[in-house]
C-alpha cells in the first residue's frame, strides 16, 4: 500500500523517526542499525515501508534500502517473530551479519536481540537457511551515509571470509568458524586466518 515516504526528517530517536511529507507527519518505527544511518533532522530523507495494519492500530516500519525491508519480511515470516522482534534482530545485526550467522548456524548471535529467546533464534536459522544466499552480502547495495567503523569491520570479515573460501573452505564453514573469532575494525586480516585456520581442526 505505502512503498516508501519521502520528506524531511523532522524527529528522531532511537526507537523512531518523524518525517514530514507536505505538512503531514509520519512516525515510522525502525532498527538500531538504522539509527546509525541517519541524516540529520531537517535534511530530505527518503524511507521504504513496511505498512502494519492491526485491530487495535497501524504502524509504519522504515528502512533505508530495499535490501534491509527485505530481510525484515523474511524475519517477520518465521513463526515467533514479529515487526518488532525483527526490528530487535536488526538492531545488533545488519542483514549481511544475518545472513552470516544464519548461514553458520549461529542462533547465538542472533538471540542476542533484546525479547529474542534461544529457541525463536534457532527458528530462524532453520526457517531462513534456504531464503538468505551469503552471496547476496557482496552484491551491490544502495548507497547510504555509512558508519566508518561499521564498514570496516564488515570489510574485514569478508576479506577474511574470501580468503579462506579461496583455500578451498565452503562459505558455511568460513562463516561458521569467523562467527566465532570477535572481529573489530582495528582487527588484522591475517592473525584472523591464522585463527581461523586453527580453528577450522575443531569444525
Amino acid at each position: 500500500m505505502i512503498q516508501y515516504i519521502k520528506g524531511t526528517l523532522a524527529d528522531m530517536d532511537e526507537e523512531s523517526v518523524t518525517i514530514d511529507n507536505h505538512g503531514i507527519g509520519f512516525q515510522v518505527y525502525i532498527s538500531g542499525q538504522t539509527f546509525e544511518y541517519l541524516p540529520e533532522i531537517g535534511a530530505e530523507i527518503k524511507m521504504y515501508i513496511y505498512f502494519q495494519v492491526k485491530e487495535d492500530g497501524l504502524a509504519l516500519f522504515g528502512f533505508l534500502t530495499k535490501d534491509d525491508l527485505r530481510v525484515f519480511k523474511l524475519l517477520i515470516s518465521v513463526n515467533g517473530v514479529g515487526p518488532k522482534g525483527a526490528l530487535a534482530i536488526l538492531s545488533v545485526l545488519t542483514p549481511d551479519d544475518l545472513r552470516f550467522a544464519v548461514i553458520a548456524d549461529d542462533a547465538k548471535a542472533i538471540s542476542k536481540a533484546p525479547g529474542i529467546g534461544a529457541k525463536t533464534a534457532q527458528r530462524v536459522v532453520l526457517e531462513l537457511k534456504d531464503k538468505l544466499k551469503l552471496e547476496d552480502a557482496f552484491s551491490p547495495k544502495e548507497e547510504l551515509v555509512k558508519n566508518p567503523a561499521i564498514e570496516l569491520e564488515k570489510g574485514v570479515r569478508q576479506e577474511a571470509l574470501l580468503a579462506l573460501t579461496s583455500l578451498g573452505y565452503s562459505a558455511s564453514e568460513a562463516s561458521s568458524v569467523l562467527s566465532g573469532i570477535e572481529i573489530t575494525p582495528e582487527s588484522d586480516v591475517e592473525d584472523i586466518l591464522k585463527l581461523a585456520l586453527k580453528n577450522m581442526a575443531f569444525i
